[in-house]
């Protein structure tokens, strides 16, 4: 059974700094791309990073560029998001998601394109808001 657990998610002020963390299990972890997803209240969700299984490629959403970081550790099976300069407009369910490798989620969300929703697993969601 494919499990994706999240942690790490609160309350922070602007400016501060959080990090997400996600355990997997239940797959083959190295041959997942994985990815933060978040959705904000009433809004559709937004791919907001991606790893590739082996780590050498990496996806950011213009928005968060320079100020969050994506990793994994392959060796654990869990993957990060560390969150720096967090803005209001950050505030967000923020989900772990895993995407076989073979859809190729890194090419896809460099033009603008989601996955086949039938290819990816979800965690549970974990909360962030900014808010002074």
């Amino acid at each position: 059974e494919v499990q994706l657990v999240e942690s790490g998610g609160g309350l922070v002020q602007p400016g501060g700094s959080l990090r997400l963390s996600c355990a997997a299990s239940g797959f083959t972890f190295r041959s997942y791309d994985m990815s933060w997803v978040r959705q904000a209240p009433g809004k559709g969700l937004e791919w907001v990073s991606a790893i590739a299984g082996g780590g050498g490629s990496i996806y950011y959403l213009d928005v968060v560029k320079g100020r969050f970081t994506i990793s994994r550790d392959n060796a654990k099976n869990t993957v990060s998001l560390q969150m720096n300069s967090l803005k209001p407009e950050d505030t967000a369910v923020y989900f772990c998601a895993a995407v076989p490798d073979r859809v190729g989620l890194l090419s896809r969300l460099a033009v603008g394109r989601a996955p086949p929703s039938n290819d990816v697993y979800w965690g549970q969601g974990t909360q962030v808001t900014i808010s002074s």
